[in-house]
């Protein structure tokens, strides 16, 4: 378990990434792209990158970037740069310039759990052409693995983010910390992480907490190793808001449920969801019975429209990518 302790500055300074990190969603697909666990929602998304991975003739100068990103266990902290979250290119420039003794720290960690190809010796002495090297096999990586998604991977994100809006607009950011569970419980100034891999206890010491929702992290949420780096949490996202887009939907099913579709209240249901909003709302903003409402919504939801959270006696409805697209044609 990973618990992290919490002060009342900690609390004033904690906040949700703006949007979804390219790095930490470049770095965790790969896990996912290697893993084990056959995840039906990346069933597709694995299928056509495995195969373009086959035919791309670069595929050899990615073995470095694969062997630092092992399916499971440890991986290096220097690969998801704080800098990150300023997008793509500011998170490569930081990988690029990562000092020699964070680099041979990390990979001496990895190399006592996973074997390293002997390139990744000129890496650890902090080699200015290796570091170069990483940074082009990860853009190399992005552009056929991460960009063909992105619009798809961001609307999960984004998804996700109205409903931590929501709690924080509600219950404030202690309402925010309790609405990450089950994976999570806070109590007490304590967000406590079940099934985190390894015990461990983060202060944060004042400097607050950075939460990254992400569509490739797996159902554990993930920090960094070292206690010393920006405090970061990495979550998972409801990936169903971005299943119509990634895999597609079953022959016939989505035909049928769209056609069910046509008509102004579901319309007008549709378009009340654009920011988020529970049952209990669209029933207000329509003049509707709370019954119709959520009858509504499980069209909706059943076409692929729709995602819903429920939150003790509330249900918060947002729109998936093929909500988005359908109120935006």
């Amino acid at each position: 378990m990973l618990k992290i302790h919490f002060s009342g500055e900690d609390i004033l300074r904690t906040r949700v990434a703006p949007t979804a990190d390219p790095v930490w969603e470049l770095v965790l697909s790969l896990h996912v792209l290697r893993g084990r666990n056959r995840d039906p929602l990346t069933s597709t998304w694995r299928r056509a990158v495995a195969r373009d991975l086959r035919q791309d003739s670069a595929s050899d100068q990615l073995r470095l970037l694969f062997a630092l990103n092992p399916p499971r266990g440890y991986f290096p902290d220097f690969l998801t740069p704080y800098a990150s979250r300023d997008g793509f290119e500011a998170g490569l420039d930081a990988v690029r310039s990562t000092p020699a003794q964070l680099l041979q720290r990390d990979l001496n960690l990895l190399a006592a759990e996973t074997p390293l190809p002997s390139s990744a010796a000129a890496l650890a002495r902090g080699d200015a052409g290796a570091l170069r090297h990483l940074a082009d096999s990860m853009e190399q990586y992005r552009s056929l693995a991460i960009s063909p998604y992105w619009g798809r991977i961001q609307a999960a994100v984004t998804a996700d983010r109205t409903r931590r809006t929501r709690a924080l607009l509600d219950g404030g950011v202690e309402g925010l910390l309790s609405s990450l569970r089950p994976a999570m419980r806070w109590e007490d100034g304590v967000l406590e992480v079940r099934d985190y891999p390894h015990s461990r206890e983060l202060h944060l010491g004042g400097r607050g907490l950075l939460l990254v929702p992400s569509f490739f992290c797996a159902s554990t949420p993930v920090a960094l190793l070292d206690p010393e780096l920006p405090p970061v949490l990495v979550y998972p996202v409801d990936r169903l808001g971005a299943l119509t887009s990634i895999n597609g939907t079953a022959p016939g099913v989505a035909s049928e449920s769209l056609a069910a579709l046509l008509g102004r209240t579901r319309a007008a249901v549709l378009k009340a969801s654009g920011d988020g909003c529970t049952t209990g709302e669209v029933a207000r903003r329509l003049d509707i019975s709370a019954a119709a409402a959520s009858q509504h919504a499980t069209v909706l939801r059943n076409a692929g429209l729709l995602v819903s959270h429920r939150d003790r006696n509330t249900v918060l409805h947002t729109l998936t990518p093929l909500g988005r697209a359908v109120l935006d044609a």
